[in-house]
């Protein structure tokens, strides 16, 4: 068969794509960072404040189609590592850090320093830069992160004080993943991704899983991963 007559596998190519555009993108969002350092206290900082949340969000787009492409055809790889919980939750803060200070938003992060879980680390990165990007969002002035063992599980609960989650989306939480509605809106796929990230993490206890709910300790929306 020629070249010109072989068929063009396309969702190889749009992943390939994407995944250049994903490493493209985490360039240009250290550019931004770098000029909104140069630039604190002038009027540009706050557009480039908003620039950064939705480089960052696509980022976040780019990094769930590329794992659910990698999901279709194969089981989500799993590099299980024991990691300092409050270094990972800090690095994710500080990824956003330069949107929540533009909305002046106050973070806190309560969680004991000396916590321990095994886990992948670029998932669950991936999953609560996700999580706390929307929360930050819809928050009024403040984010509580949380973090503790229970059980024998670890529970890491994402407080904002925003007007909650709507009741679609706590409807669409409880769903089995293979009854996720990904057309409505980003919402389904962000909620499908959180919860496959979460069920790839598993050990004879179980397997991880989220939760949406109204009401936590600020009184807004209250997203909650458990993890075994």
């Amino acid at each position: 068969m020629s070249e010109s007559n072989k068929t063009l596998d396309f969702p190889t190519i749009l992943a390939s794509s994407a995944h250049d555009m994903k490493n493209s993108l985490c360039l240009f969002v250290q550019a931004i960072e770098s000029l909104a350092e140069r630039m604190q206290g002038q009027p540009e900082s706050e557009e480039l404040a908003r620039l950064h949340y939705e480089a960052q969000r696509i980022n976040g787009s780019l990094v769930q189609l590329l794992a659910l492409y990698r999901h279709e055809h194969e089981p989500l790889s799993f590099d299980a590592e024991q990691i300092f919980i409050e270094e990972l939750l800090e690095e994710v803060l500080l990824n956003h850090e330069l949107y929540a200070e533009h909305r002046q938003i106050e973070t806190e992060l309560r969680i004991d320093s000396e916590l321990q879980w095994y886990v992948d680390r670029d998932l669950l990165s991936n999953l609560l830069n996700d999580i706390v990007a929307n929360a930050l969002r819809y928050s009024a002035d403040k984010l509580l992160i949380t973090a503790s063992c229970e059980n024998q599980q670890l529970h890491i609960c994402i407080n904002d004080d925003g007007e909650g989650y709507p009741a679609e989306m706590l409807k669409a939480s409880t769903q089995p993943l293979q009854q996720y509605d990904f057309s409505a809106s980003r919402t389904g796929l962000g909620l499908f991704f959180a919860q496959l990230i979460a069920q790839t993490h598993k050990n004879q206890n179980g397997c991880g899983h989220i939760t949406l709910a109204n009401g936590g300790e600020l009184g807004g929306g209250l997203f909650r991963l458990v993890l075994p």
